[in-house]
């Protein structure tokens, strides 16, 4: 109570009130701050030296009860500056073999929405400020002709995304020696105590940037100003990344090194919408020039700092620096730039109001002026300052009122009569990118001719919309209002216009789920938890705000929409639909009666036309070979334009959305779609604003096409057509049955009599649509075989040829007269033969082949004696596509055509960018064909081929264990254990057999670098043969235990596959103790 009495006492006083208030708080705090927990956090983060004394100088900055308030009455305005236009000194080109021209890139821009590098965000014509920065660096190089050094100073949380656009769009860039350097980062405070933050829900939290003061601390601690002084630089031009205006001027670097100043700050004239920003000054005390920021002025000298004509110029952060001076700076303060604090009040997790309150120390590198003996100012023209700081910015610099130059610089456009248009947009409706964005969707207004354009409320513009004048908008409703057409100085209230009718969207809170992390597969879990409220919902939202994130937008292309035709598709479909228009989505393609096979939704992203319709992704309904029902499994995945499933930053992101989800978007009155027949509908907007195409599809129309310009359908059908030759189809009443019926009977002209179980059904009639010798019992006793592929006794004839499918249409079965083909053999057959299709025969033959982990050797060999790249990957289908799109995506090797395949009923090629069910089977026919050109002569048969592709590269034994549904916690429990022994168990003898490796699998992408760990437990002997272990991440419930034996013979090829492999198997078991973890050794299914 005496300090706040002391206060009040003196607050008349000019420039006591803040200081003694803060003094006395300030002082209580620093009887319990310290440093020590600071500075031990970022020791041990690896926080160079300098960083650590500059943070510290500020935190004792702050426990001293300095607040970085500047009283009016301790500074005095600028005089007049010399204005850059009237320097007169001729340009000295050689000034710029030492000259180094740097950006500040550390920023995220989350006070706009952004979570990503501000910078990346899309400024002009497609052009992002990062593209125009590479655009006017190489520009500058080529007028100047010399090769002048570029640098960028990115954060630990731009640092990625910077790298990775500039090696995709700029390798050359990318390239050079020295382009990056790191800003530091700093431990937030708790706002009581002042020791740092914690945030167990994400520990990145924890840290932020500390302002771009710290360019001088990351100079110092990387070492890069000592390097750069070696090299010979000795001037600095340094500037923000989202001012495209600030370019390496040859006549300011010329005058700065002419009047020899140790540090020069370019100035613009303050105007009445910079008032409220920060201005230079000269400190009374010493004489100085200074920099004032907002956040440094006390409230009742709030008029003095925003009178524009006393103080009349701010700092650009355009700053041009003498290296050698500033290494003088820094001898003389001990290692690092002393410079004012700047305190910012935030929470630890900025996503979360409610987390802990903390303290944001920052500097600000234009505050160094005032430590630098000699320092100048020079005021420059507004051209070269035309930063983004909020949405109001981005509307005007993406509008036509500004133009990019010859040289990639935003310059006003001259038909704006030399004023830029005053924007302001209600700050609530248009703080966050996303939502200029929304107002936009429909294109960015005219406002070359605006002189004032006011927004109040929620509106949607777009290219047709023209404002002139001073115009006014006010929107006092809830729904979002277009306005289109010429607006010439007016004030118009559009609360009672008509809306957006069925498209309006509603905003729906919600909160996250637990459990919605999708796996290799997308998101799999019991069908009642999808039906439970807003699961589905939540995970579309996520899916759809991740992939704005990575720059698609909704509007443009199509959404391909479709599944297996488990049960809840049919509702999920109109769900989807509901939501992607309320998210902007234009167009959707549906699968007729929401049948889609997955590698028919891969086939329409890459196949289906015109082009201005092509497809930017598609939602999968789908949980593959899982069993259906209300009871049983569903599923949802997402696959990119590619046509492939979505990469793993994508599905990183999703889950991200998924943990902190706060409302989804849909359009509640959108009409219910009919699904059940082909056709259009066509849903406008009452304000004829934008309208909704949804096509419905025949689902087999792209797929059958693709597969028709692969296959020689005429040599398919004379096999089918021979006498001595039948076939039987079984789709498992999963999505392949109308493929099946289009493809075989349709177009081949056999009878519906080869199509078994093809009518899918929402439950697969009650069957589990996985087709191995086990599920597909039905067809694998037609083809005279027991559960183990074993020959059982018939009565009549058996078909020449038996396949089968999975629920959604991408796994496949190949079966000749009680005969099984595993799939490892069939891959390696596939390969072997691959010239017999003319998919690859007319392109000059495979290039490479590649399969999973777990899959048998069999193809290596083939790979290996056809001389074709070979690749060893990770389970799942995302790690072929990467090889497939080596070159059209990554500018790498060119690996096509591909071949591809997994154990697990897998397998496929470069035409899509999934496995493909009907594909295998169609290859096997044109195989088979090829071996058959005769009618007259005796039938090759399926056996025959494997046979003689034994002969010729040798036998994998090989079978697979599935253990269903065992309990999750022992099942890891068991890998583990067999990861942390495998140091022990390498070199190990058991039984006949030595352990020559025991590993857990890494697989490092040879495409994008990219790390996959913990992949499976293997055990490689010294013979060659292999046990594995795996947990599948494909399960809806429960986990599964996949155990690989596999034994190389190159002359007993007759032995049944149990006893070639009954003692590894036994090994097996005793490596794994899964009897102890599971409680079993009983498999549910043997292939």
């Amino acid at each position: 109570d005496k300090y706040i009495i002391t206060c009040s006492l003196l607050q008349h006083q000019p420039g006591y009130q803040h200081n003694i208030l803060f003094y006395f708080m300030g002082k209580n705090n620093s009887n319990m701050a310290s440093f020590e927990p600071c500075r031990t956090k970022m020791e041990k983060e690896g926080i160079a030296q300098s960083a650590i004394s500059a943070f510290e100088s500020t935190f004792n900055s702050l426990v001293s009860g300095n607040t970085g308030i500047i009283p009016e009455s301790t500074i005095t305005p600028v005089p007049e500056l010399v204005h850059t236009d009237s320097i007169s000194t001729a340009p000295d080109s050689a000034l710029l073999s030492e000259t180094v021209v740097l950006k500040l890139n550390g920023g995220l821009g989350t006070g706009m929405g952004l979570d990503k590098a501000k910078s990346l965000l899309e400024v002009k014509n497609g052009d992002t400020f990062l593209d125009l920065t590479a655009k006017q660096v190489m520009c500058m190089r080529k007028e100047f002709g010399q090769n002048v050094k570029f640098m960028l100073m990115n954060s630990f949380s731009t640092s990625d995304d910077t790298l990775e656009f500039f090696q995709t769009k700029y390798p050359t860039l990318a390239a050079e020696e020295g382009l990056e350097m790191l800003q530091n980062k700093v431990p937030k405070l708790d706002a009581t105590t002042y020791v740092p933050a914690t945030c167990e829900s994400d520990p990145s939290n924890e840290w932020c940037p500390p302002g771009h003061g710290d360019l001088y601390a990351a100079l110092i601690g990387s070492g890069r100003l000592d390097a750069l002084l070696e090299e010979g630089y000795k001037y600095m031009f340094v500037s923000n990344s989202d001012n495209l205006g600030a370019t390496l001027d040859l006549s300011i670097l010329t005058h700065f090194a002419t009047t020899d100043a140790s540090f020069m700050m370019e100035c613009c004239e303050r105007t009445e919408n910079d008032k409220k920003g920060g201005h230079l000054a000269i400190r009374n005390s010493d004489k100085h020039l200074i920099l004032r920021e907002s956040a440094m002025c006390a409230d009742e000298d709030e008029e003095s700092f925003q009178d524009i004509s006393k103080h009349r110029f701010f700092n650009t952060n355009n700053l041009w620096i003498r290296l050698d001076k500033l290494k003088e700076i820094v001898e003389k303060f001990g290692g690092y730039i002393p410079l004012p604090m700047i305190l910012n009040s935030k929470t630890v997790d900025p996503k979360d109001d409610n987390s802990q309150k903390v303290i944001q120390l920052e500097t600000a590198m234009g505050a160094a002026i005032e430590c630098f003996e000699g320092a100048s100012a020079v005021v420059v023209p507004r051209t070269r300052f035309a930063p983004v700081k909020k949405c109001n910015d981005l509307l005007l610099l993406r509008s036509d009122a500004y133009i990019i130059t010859d040289d990639f610089r935003p310059v006003l456009n001259p038909a704006c009569g030399g004023a830029a248009p005053v924007v302001d947009l209600d700050s609530k409706k248009y703080k966050m990118v996303g939502q200029l964005e929304e107002a936009t969707k429909a294109g960015v207004p005219s406002l070359v001719d605006c002189k004032r354009l006011t927004i109040k409320g929620v509106v949607r513009m777009g290219r047709s919309t023209r404002f002139v004048g001073d115009v006014s908008i006010t929107n006092k409703s809830d729904e979002s209002k277009f306005i289109s057409g010429k607006i010439e100085n007016a004030a118009l209230d559009v609360s009672e216009n008509i809306g957006l009718g069925a498209l309006k969207p509603s905003v729906v809170a919600t909160a996250p789920v637990a459990g919605q992390k999708p796996g290799t597969s997308g998101l799999r879990k019991k069908t009642k938890e999808f039906m439970s409220e807003n699961y589905l919902n939540n995970f579309v939202q996520s899916v759809l705000d991740a992939v704005v994130a990575g720059g698609t937008n909704l509007s443009e292309g199509t959404l391909v929409v479709g599944g297996d035709g488990r049960y809840y598709n049919d509702k999920a479909i109109q769900t989807i639909i509901k939501m992607g228009v309320a998210n902007g989505v234009k167009r959707f393609w549906i699968g007729e009666n929401g049948l889609l096979s997955t590698p028919a939704v891969s086939a329409m992203i890459r196949e289906r036309g015109p082009v201005w319709q092509k497809a930017f992704g598609a939602f999968i309904l789908t949980a593959s070979h899982n069993p259906g029902g209300p009871e049983e499994d569903f599923g949802i995945k997402y696959n990119t334009q590619n046509g492939g499933p979505a990469p793993e930053y994508l599905m990183e992101a999703t889950y991200a959305n998924t943990t902190s989800i706060k409302n989804y978007k849909i359009c509640s009155e959108f009409p219910e779609i009919d699904i059940a027949k082909p056709g259009c509908t066509s849903v406008a907007a009452d304000d004829g604003s934008s309208s909704v195409v949804v096509e419905v599809i025949p689902s087999t129309e792209s797929h059958v096409a693709l597969l028709k310009s692969i296959f020689d359908f005429g040599a398919i059908k004379s096999l089918l057509d021979r006498e001595d030759f039948t076939m039987i189809y079984d789709s498992m009443h999963g999505v392949n049955g109308p493929f099946s019926k289009a493809i075989f009977v349709d177009e081949l002209g056999q009878p519906e009599s080869v199509l078994m179980n093809q009518i899918p059904k929402d439950d697969f009639n009650g069957g589990h649509a996985d087709p191995n010798l086990t599920y597909a019992k039905e067809l694998v006793a037609i083809m005279g075989l027991d559960k183990k592929g074993n020959k059982i006794d018939v009565s009549g004839s058996v078909p020449s040829f038996g396949a089968a499918a999975d629920g959604d249409g991408d796994r496949n079965m190949i079966l000749g007269s009680q005969f099984f083909v595993t799939p490892s053999d069939s891959l390696a057959v596939l390969v072997a033969n691959a010239n017999c299709i003319p998919f690859f025969s007319t392109q000059g033959g495979l290039k490479a082949v590649a399969r999973s982990m777990p899959t048998s050797g069999a193809v290596d060999l083939v790979a290996k004696d056809l001389n074709l790249d070979f690749f060893e990957t990770p389970t799942g289908w995302k790690f072929f596509g990467n090889l497939m799109d080596s070159k059209c995506i990554f500018k790498g090797k060119d690996y096509t055509p591909f071949i591809c395949g997994e154990e697990s009923f897998g397998t496929g090629s470069d035409h899509v960018r999934e496995k493909d069910g009907i594909w295998a089977v169609l290859a096997w026919l044109n195989v088979l064909a090829a071996h058959n050109p005769d009618p007259s002569k005796a039938l090759v048969t399926v056996e025959d081929i494997v046979r003689k592709h034994w002969a010729t590269y040798g036998r994998n034994y090989y079978c697979r264990w599935d253990f269903e549904g065992m309990d999750a916690a022992g099942a890891n429990a068991m890998m583990d254990k067999m990861r942390a022994d495998t140091a022990a168990n390498t070199g190990r003898t058991v039984g006949s057999y030595t352990i020559a490796t025991a590993d857990d699998f890494k697989y490092v992408d040879p495409v994008d670098g990219s790390v996959a760990q913990k992949q499976g437990i293997r055990f490689l002997m010294a013979d060659g043969s292999r046990i594995i272990f795996r947990l599948s991440g494909t399960a809806g419930s429960g986990a599964t235990v996949r155990m690989y034996i596999e034994q190389y013979e190159t002359e007993k090829l007759d032995l049944a596959v149990a006893d070639a492999l009954k003692e590894l198997t036994t090994i097996a078991l005793s490596l794994c103790d899964i009897k102890t973890f599971c409680g079993t050794e009983t498999p549910t299914v043997i292939t």
